[in-house]
C-alpha cells in the first residue's frame, strides 16, 4: 500500500553542487527501484540550525515528497543515516495529516460565521443621571450621623 510522506534532510553546508546532485539522484533511485513514486524534491536553501549538529551551525534543507510502502521508507532512512554528507532527516507520513485537515475544512464549511448573521440590537437603555443617583445615598448616609 503507497502512503504519502515527506522527508526532511540537513545536508553539511561544505557540500559541492555536484554531490548534492548526485546524492538527490541516488535517493530517487532508491524510491524508483523500491516501486515508489518521487512527487518532487525541494531544495530549501541553507539555513541556520537551531543548535549545532556534528558541530555544524549552518544546514542545506532538503525536501522530497514520495509515494512509497514502509519497507521502501525504512530503507531510505537506512541510507540517510549511512551517508556522509546527511547529518539530520526526518520522515512524516503525510495520508493521516490530509484527512485529519480534510476533516476540520469539512466541519469549519458546515459552522455559520457570527459576523454573517444579522445582529439584533436590545433596546437602548437610558443612563440615569450621576446626581439622581447620589442624592438617595448622601441623603442615607446623613441620616445615619
Amino acid at each position: 500500500m503507497l502512503r504519502k510522506y515527506e522527508v526532511m534532510y540537513i545536508l553539511r553546508p561544505d557540500i559541492v553542487e555536484e554531490d548534492i546532485e548526485k546524492l538527490t539522484a541516488s535517493l530517487e533511485a532508491t524510491v524508483t527501484k523500491g516501486e515508489g513514486k518521487v512527487l518532487a524534491t525541494d531544495k530549501m536553501g541553507m539555513r541556520k540550525l537551531a543548535y549545532a549538529v556534528r558541530k555544524f551551525n549552518d544546514g542545506l534543507y532538503m525536501l522530497m515528497t514520495l509515494e512509497a510502502d514502509g519497507v521502501l521508507i525504512a530503507e531510505l532512512e537506512r541510507r540517510l543515516r549511512v551517508t556522509e554528507q546527511v547529518i539530520k532527516f526526518i520522515t512524516v507520513r503525510m495520508d493521516e495529516e490530509e484527512k485529519r485537515l480534510a476533516k476540520i475544512r469539512q466541519i469549519r464549511s458546515t459552522r455559520v460565521k457570527q459576523s454573517a448573521l444579522p445582529q439584533q440590537h436590545a433596546a437602548p437603555v437610558e443612563i440615569a443621571s450621576v446626581e439622581a443617583v447620589a442624592e438617595p445615598v448622601v441623603a442615607a448616609t446623613e441620616a445615619t450621623v
